[in-house]
């Protein structure tokens, strides 16, 4: 299975922020449309990710205030990267190496939208459910003659 097997699943909104807007406006937005994190671009390209991580981490060393802080300051400016050819094997690795709960999936420049450690374990148990009905289905047509055959 492959990243581009979740997107065609997911959908491919996009949710993003700029570097120099400030950090309240896009916890804001993060809150307000219920996501983990949000690409950050500048003149079309991926410039870093902001995740819920980013958010508390800066407001607890700012005391407990988001205060004036950009997301330029609290973003991750080298975040983890796919294609939708990466197979789901590597990018589990990738993940769980990195501790990162979300992934840009990237076609050279082109943002084609970000992936979450969620979606990627929703698809291994989606898989893995569909190998199991398919078993269990093979497992109650076995041919009555072949046991027979056996016994």
């Amino acid at each position: 299975m492959k990243v581009a097997d979740i997107l065609r699943v997911k959908g491919n909104t996009l949710f993003t922020a700029q570097p120099d807007e400030p950090l309240a406006k896009a916890a804001e937005i993060m809150a307000e449309k219920d996501i983990g994190s949000l690409v950050v671009m500048a003149h079309g390209d991926l410039v870093g990710m902001l995740t819920f991580r980013e958010v508390i981490v800066c407001i607890v060393k700012n005391g407990g205030e988001i205060g004036g802080t950009l997301v330029r300051t609290a973003m991750d400016d080298h975040p983890l990267t796919c294609t939708a050819e990466t197979e789901l094997d590597e990018v589990r690795r990738m993940m769980l190496d990195r501790h990162a709960r979300y992934m840009p999936v990237m076609d050279k420049k082109m943002l084609m939208g970000v992936i979450s450690f969620y979606d990627v374990a929703k698809a291994v148990v989606d898989s893995q459910n569909f190998e199991n009905k398919m078993l269990k289905a093979y497992i109650r047509d076995w041919p009555a003659e072949d046991e027979a055959q056996r016994g």
